[in-house]
């Protein structure tokens, strides 16, 4: 294989990875043609194609090493300057057929009686039926068990910016918690945390989850304009995000004092953290570990949730799963932890029955021997009081 070394800003890393996995398969190429699987092999997601779905940008990496880039005219400037010296097919937004020239370029490339693999839970189904009949010779097979196997693994760089991403996060929202008090707002909340995660280095974020007192059993809210009083419960959680890749954090908090029962719900979901972190190791069964917490919440008769970790990385939720529902549609089976895997994993309650909801998100990652937090910038032993830094 001659894979040169200067390709642009492509992730070389992981065309290797992808290279390896197509001749293990018996596949002569992939093509990513998500936002998310496009940044994980050229590091960047195109910015409209998330927003317009027809703005295809693609990624193809050959079994033998070759790589291409597929885009769209109106971001043909930002794919040449991330990516200067990659092979690169532009197509017009309002005169072309994208997938005839996409058909174009796999003949190029000396694909037209090749095993494709591409996303077929993404690409839409009439793109695709005007792509075979374009290809005819080529056959087509979907890329999602393999790119989902891929990505459970993380390379060294991964890493490295889910810590980056982990620690923006975590201390995005603890900062900003420690300014609002009583009579703040939860867009209060928001606008320090927007302000924080962009000065801390996010280049956007996902999911901005503010949540208090009686919202704070509601799971996925934005911020309202309710105003923060004494006795409240605080729910609050963002995603960072830098060249496609993410890491959730949530910090509970409290204003003032806690309301009953809420010290000891938060002490037994701290125990299930540091117990989670004690199993996760490699070899550990993701079912085992999820059936040990929802245990934990059945002592203290606390409803049960369908998951207590998952992966995480290009999606919010990849696998695998500490609970019941494994990414590619297999409910109830099991797997195993394996080191380098990141977790986003989250002891929580969103209904306690005590009219407040608690959860403490973090990320770890899977080291030889056990786990390391990789969100470790806000003390969670004990809640959080709003208002801390305020003099």
């Amino acid at each position: 294989m001659n894979m040169a070394s200067d390709v642009g800003g492509l992730r070389l890393e992981i065309v290797e990875r992808q290279v390896q996995a197509l001749k293990s398969r018996g596949l002569d190429a992939l093509v990513c043609c998500s936002p998310e699987n496009f940044a994980y092999t050229a590091g960047f997601v195109v910015p409209s194609q998330p927003l317009i779905r027809h703005r295809h940008a693609m990624t193809i990496v050959t079994a033998d090493g070759e790589v291409a880039v597929f885009g769209v005219d109106m971001e043909a400037s930002t794919i040449g300057r991330r990516l200067p010296d990659a092979r690169t097919k532009i197509w017009a937004e309002f005169s072309d057929d994208p997938m005839l020239v996409l058909a174009d370029l796999f003949r190029e490339m000396g694909l037209e009686q090749a095993s494709i693999a591409i996303e077929l839970d993404y690409l839409p189904a009439g793109d695709f039926e005007r792509l075979k009949s374009a290809m005819p010779k080529s056959r087509f097979v979907d890329s999602a068990p393999l790119l989902a196997r891929l990505r459970q693994i993380k390379t060294p760089s991964e890493i490295a910016l889910l810590r980056r991403l982990s620690r923006i996060a975590d201390q995005a929202i603890t900062d900003a918690l420690a300014v609002v008090d009583e009579g703040h707002s939860e867009m209060d909340i928001a606008g320090h945390l927007t302000r924080n995660v962009y000065s801390l280095g996010a280049e956007h974020f996902k999911l901005m989850i503010v949540a208090t007192g009686e919202r704070s059993v509601l799971p996925n809210v934005g911020p309202s304009d309710r105003i923060l009083k004494a006795g409240d419960v605080c729910r609050v959680e963002i995603f960072s995000v830098i060249g496609g890749y993410q890491a959730g954090v949530c910090r509970t908090a409290i204003v003032k004092r806690a309301p009953s029962k809420a010290e000891e719900i938060w002490s037994h979901l701290v125990e299930c953290k540091y117990e989670i972190m004690e199993k996760v190791k490699p070899g550990a069964s993701c079912r085992e570990i999820y059936d040990a917490f929802i245990a934990k919440l059945k002592a203290i008769n606390l409803p049960p949730i369908s998951f207590v970790g998952h992966g995480i990385g290009l999606h919010l939720h990849e696998d695998p799963y500490l609970g019941l529902t494994p990414m590619l549609g297999h409910p109830g089976q099991d797997a195993e932890i394996e080191e380098n895997m990141v977790l986003g994993f989250e002891p929580l309650c969103y209904n306690t029955g005590h009219g407040f909801g608690m959860q403490n998100k973090d990320m770890l990652l899977v080291t030889s021997s056990g786990s390391q937090l990789l969100s470790d910038y806000a003390d969670t032993d004990r809640l959080i009081v709003c208002g801390s830094g305020i003099s």
